[in-house]
């Protein structure tokens, strides 16, 4: 069930065109909340807003903020989005947007008419914080490089939660967006990952692409409970159409949970029960230790007889990251608390800039 309550803007603490981040008096209580501009109207100071206030309750991560459901001050106004296709179908906050896919798109010839990826490469992640520093670390080796993002709906569904994408985007350093499934608000919007993973290569002619959820991971501390499973059939779905898949591995070495330690579970999960196909694995070199723990996983688990593995350095990625300013944590830790993560992504990036190299 949804938590509503109501509140009263009280301040606007920053705003875009896309997303306002206000804060709301609740029986006289200050507390933050998220509007979408596009989706509930612009809000004013002194507006009534009513409050979907689940997250808070539970106490979320990225998500622990009130979000406003509508404005009890504005008028009804009528969408003005173009396209048939309708996104969070079915429930009170369904959207319609215009499908790269659909017969209205000046794309749908295009896509309907599709036969292969053409080695086009892609890297699958399974974390949003994936995608900054991997994306800056391959425009810092390559500047000239053309980087897409796809946006699953594994996390966060409004890309315009994502900091993340509008610093990139600004920077230069991703150029364009793609929201799949239930996910919108990108440059580009899909109906599916495969009509993404077409889209990116064909209409945009990318180099690279970075397909990974928005923010918010799910997880259940169960083997196959988590979204970020999504990265096993993306895989097999850029194999299938003849595209060049690379598994970003979750690298890490400070947690207390034991699962994710080394490569943690998620990784494993996915490259040793849910693809089908073989992918491209590339793990950052480290220091004996943890070296010797990634391969024992690697070996463990069987992944080397099912997917390629290489070794790549990747602590340049500290370079490239205060070259373009960026400053990314994951999982609430900063670079400095967990260097292992960013160095396999450094890693990744390294071995994509090699393949680019080699294809052109």
């Amino acid at each position: 069930m949804i938590s509503i309550k109501e509140g009263l803007v009280n301040k606007i603490i920053e705003s875009n065109e896309n997303i306002s981040l206000i804060e709301v008096l609740i029986d006289g209580s200050k507390e933050r909340a998220i509007n979408y501009n596009k989706i509930t109207g612009n809000v004013n100071i002194n507006d009534i807003v009513i409050l979907n206030c689940i997250a808070l309750e539970l106490s979320l991560g990225t998500g622990g903020l009130h979000f406003v459901m509508g404005n009890k001050s504005k008028k009804i106004k009528k969408s003005r989005e173009k396209g048939h296709i309708i996104k969070m179908r079915y429930t009170p906050f369904q959207v319609r947007c215009l499908a790269s896919e659909e017969q209205n798109s000046p794309y749908h010839n295009t896509i309907k008419n599709f036969k292969s990826l053409d080695n086009n490469i892609f890297a699958i992640g399974t974390l949003h914080s994936m995608l900054a520093p991997l994306a800056t670390m391959i425009k810092w080796l390559k500047p000239n490089v053309k980087i897409n993002y796809i946006m699953t709906d594994g996390g966060a569904l409004p890309i315009y939660l994502s900091n993340t994408v509008k610093e990139l985007k600004k920077k230069n350093i991703i150029d364009n967006t793609i929201t799949v499934g239930h996910a919108f608000g990108g440059d580009y919007e899909c109906v599916n990952i495969y009509s993404g993973l077409i889209v990116s290569k064909e209409i945009l002619q990318s180099d690279v692409t970075i397909v990974s959820m928005g923010p918010g991971i799910v997880g259940t501390g169960t083997k196959y409970g988590f979204s970020g499973i999504e990265q096993g059939y993306i895989l097999d779905a850029v194999n299938n159409l003849d595209g060049i898949s690379y598994a970003i591995p979750r690298i890490i070495f400070n947690d207390e949970r034991k699962r994710h330690i080394g490569i943690s579970h998620h990784t494993i999960t996915n490259l040793s029960k849910v693809t089908c196909t073989k992918s491209n694995l590339v793990l950052p070199l480290l220091e004996t230790k943890k070296l010797d723990k990634i391969k024992e996983l690697i070996k463990e688990n069987k992944i080397d007889c099912k997917h390629n593995i290489y070794f790549e350095n990747g602590t340049d990625i500290k370079k490239a990251m205060e070259h373009f300013n960026i400053n990314v944590n994951t999982m609430n830790k900063s670079y400095n608390q967990q260097k292992e993560f960013f160095f396999g992504l450094g890693a990744v990036a390294n071995h994509i800039v090699k393949n680019l190299k080699c294809l052109q």
